[in-house]
């Protein structure tokens, strides 16, 4: 057994700035990750980060255009923070290294993102996430953070009271990739869950490989409330053959969207009469599909974003990187020609419920980054807005979880006196399909017993899983991962309707049902990712389903949630969070109010216009 005081499950943006914060604060720290920290899907962001730096601008006008692009989902105290807190923190990278692309008088540069009323995005050309991952790995090595990496954190060892929020976490277990060992981590004081997005339910993604949703998976099952998952942002620009991924950049820098007859379909259709191609992602997204399915895409499948205007010498010092891509991975050259991209999922707007300080309703759990949704992106997250995230409550969390007091939160967690239950409405059966499978067996009886039982008790029931999965013979994971995938994609997309929704959810369950019959072809102990990619998959099937749940409750049009059934945002209904909850095997469906009110301010929910 490993011990330490605060354990970080993930090395991207957001765990390296926890155990950056907790180490500072004077805990003893362990980042535990799949992947080298460098590797982190983090290092794949383009863009930028929003930050009002500016005499001319304000963290409250960087709030109002966050809270109006989140369509009034977002929660005012965590808007709030993050607007508040972004500056300091690009302000800390900047000291710590981290190469920003600078203006000829040597300040930083911004720039226009998509839903911004001021240029504020602060980038490092088009590979901002890789300058930062890179910025804050060299932070956790000088400061002499242990890091296990190629560790596959496999569950959370969490007690077994009824009610989720009597209960606490005392730490992890993990497969360690390179030997094979199941072993546990004992956290003292904290574990935080970093482990980012997961885009690998979606067959076309921006998202890396490894981006399975583990960590909202995890606490999921261990009776953490997931927040608005049905909230999914799908990208306008990513290449048609990949979902490799052309950064907002390029339509900051003056890029624009043609279809297949020339037109500048942004303006010239009306999607977006003042803002255009840099309306916020959803209306952009919405747009192109629009255009491809009444016969104006390019080879029925996509549009055109072209930058040859803005001549050789802006694109190489901004945007270099876009050239690569859009050669190696589409055979287009973006000095010479315009580039096709079509919506591609890339970030979830929801994830594991937890106030601003990072905190979970499980005491001792804290989530950060992608996989938590303290509700700062609501129905829509802007471009620019996600490196921020990660940063800020990146540091909150590591902070908290090592001891500092950061004052009472504003946010509730867990199923409180504004807790509102409702029914799932689901053509078929949902959860486990095994009722022993969503039961996992107890170390004691409520909290009788110490950490280090529970730990060992989970330990042992993960070394069981593995030892059954080596053994037994069966279908590949990856049939039942690709027949979730394209059920995802082809229902669960841009466009969702109630049909749709309802075959999704059938197709998951019979997906469950074949995951039972799954096998490991590789026997062997070390680097089997046979078998971590077949852990993986139990994790997509949960989130899937939790996704799809969500958005068939949901029948109105918010933010990147489109409905056919109802294409009006409808307050007076759904001004209010979706929470789904694991209870012995079985989703729950609730819902709890959005919190408008801030600081000096409460945002009154308008009707949204670019």
């Amino acid at each position: 057994m490993h011990e330490h005081d605060v354990i970080v499950v993930g090395a991207g943006g957001a765990g390296l700035r926890a155990a950056i914060a907790a180490q500072e604060a004077g805990a003893d720290v362990a980042i535990v990750t799949k992947l080298h920290p460098v590797r982190s899907h983090t290092g794949a962001a383009e863009g930028g980060i929003n930050a009002a730096l500016r005499d001319a601008d304000d963290w409250t006008d960087h709030a109002y255009d966050t809270m109006k692009g989140s369509d009034y989902l977002g929660d005012a105290p965590a808007v709030e923070t993050l607007c508040k807190n972004s500056p300091e923190e690009v302000i800390q990278l900047e000291h710590w290294g981290m190469a920003f692309s600078r203006e000829e008088d040597g300040r930083v540069s911004q720039r226009p993102f998509g839903g911004l009323s001021f240029p504020r995005t602060t980038y490092a050309g088009a590979e901002t996430g890789h300058q930062l991952l890179h910025t804050m790995y060299e932070q956790v090595v000088k400061r002499g953070v242990t890091v296990y990496d190629e560790w596959h954190v496999m569950n959370l060892a969490v007690t077994d009271e009824e009610r989720p929020e009597d209960r606490s976490c005392h730490g992890v277990v993990a497969y360690d990739i390179q030997t094979g060992t199941v072993e546990g981590f004992r956290a003292n004081d904290g574990v935080i869950l970093a482990t980012g997005g997961m885009g690998q339910v979606f067959d076309h993604t921006t998202n890396a490989v490894a981006n399975t949703g583990d960590g909202v998976a995890m606490a999921y099952r261990a009776g953490v409330p997931m927040e608005d998952m049905e909230f999914i942002q799908f990208h306008p620009t990513t290449l048609p053959s990949t979902g490799v991924l052309i950064s907002e950049g390029v339509r900051g820098e003056g890029g624009i969207l043609y279809n297949d007859e020339g037109e500048r379909f942004m303006f010239e259709h009306g999607y977006a009469n003042n803002d255009g191609e840099l309306a916020s992602r959803d209306v952009v997204s919405r747009a192109e599909l629009t255009e491809v399915n009444e016969g104006r895409g390019i080879e029925d499948e996509y549009v055109h974003l072209d930058m040859r205007h803005l001549g050789e010498e802006r694109i190489l010092d901004r945007l270099e990187n876009i050239l690569h891509l859009a050669e190696d991975f589409e055979g287009a050259d973006g000095l010479e020609e315009p580039m096709p991209v079509k919506p591609g999922q890339h970030y979830a707007m929801g994830g594991i419920e937890t106030d601003e300080n990072g905190q979970t309703c499980i005491d001792g759990l804290y989530a950060a980054g992608e996989c938590a949704c303290v509700s700062v992106h609501g129905g829509n997250r802007l471009g620019g807005n996600a490196l921020p995230e990660l940063i800020v409550f990146g540091r909150r969390a590591g902070r908290h979880a090592a001891g500092d007091d950061l004052g009472e939160p504003q946010i509730t967690t867990g199923k409180t006196d504004d807790y509102e239950p409702a029914e799932i409405e689901s053509p078929v059966p949902i959860g486990t399909v095994d009722p022993e499978e969503g039961t996992e067996p107890a170390a004691a009886d409520g909290g009788a017993a110490d950490g280090d039982a529970v730990l060992d008790t989970a330990v042992e029931t993960e070394r069981r899983r593995v030892e059954e999965l080596l053994n037994s013979e069966g279908i590949t994971h990856a049939e039942v991962r690709s027949e979730v995938q394209e059920t995802m994609t082809a229902n669960v997309n841009v466009f969702r309707e109630e049909e749709g929704l309802k075959q999704a959810l059938a197709d998951i369950r019979e997906a469950r049902e074949r995951y039972q019959e799954v096998g490991v072809s590789d026997p062997s102990r070390t680097f089997n990712t046979d078998l971590i990619h077949t852990m993986e998959t139990r994790n997509i099937l949960d989130i899937a389903e939790a996704l799809t749940v969500g958005a068939l409750a949901r029948n109105e049009f918010r933010g990147a949630h489109w409905r056919k059934e109802n294409q009006v945002r409808d307050d007076e209904n759904w001004l209010k969070h979706t929470l789904i909850t694991w209870n012995d095997g079985e989703p729950e469906l609730g819902y709890k109010p959005v919190i408008l009110e801030g600081e000096e301010k409460t945002y009154e929910p308008k009707v949204r216009s670019y």
